[in-house]
């Protein structure tokens, strides 16, 4: 049984470590979107493939609002639920197979 204990508590370290970097990352985004950076540049670039895909789905259903892009909010509110639910079911999960 610690077996499948030590398992959950690790995906639920990693999921944690990774919902907090996406966050992370998408708030350099945020960032990076308010001084124009150069497209071409490897960074942007990059920030830009792991990003685009998520943002692109959330603002296809959230209504035009103008010249504000409300999609890294709801993407990082998403996140930060996920982060509170799912990854502290795993945690309490791995407390009951004690």
């Amino acid at each position: 049984m610690f077996i499948i204990r030590n398992f959950i508590l690790a995906l639920a370290h990693l999921l944690d470590s990774l919902i907090s970097i996406y966050i992370f990352v998408l708030i350099v985004r945020v960032f990076m979107s308010w001084f124009n950076p150069n497209p071409y540049h490897p960074i942007a670039q990059f920030l830009y493939r792991i990003t685009e895909p998520v943002l692109g789905l959330v603002r296809r259903y959230l209504p035009a609002t103008g010249g504000l892009d409300f999609s890294p909010l709801v993407v990082i509110l998403a996140l930060y639920f996920l982060q509170n639910f799912l990854v502290k079911s795993l945690f309490e999960l791995a407390l009951i197979l004690h």
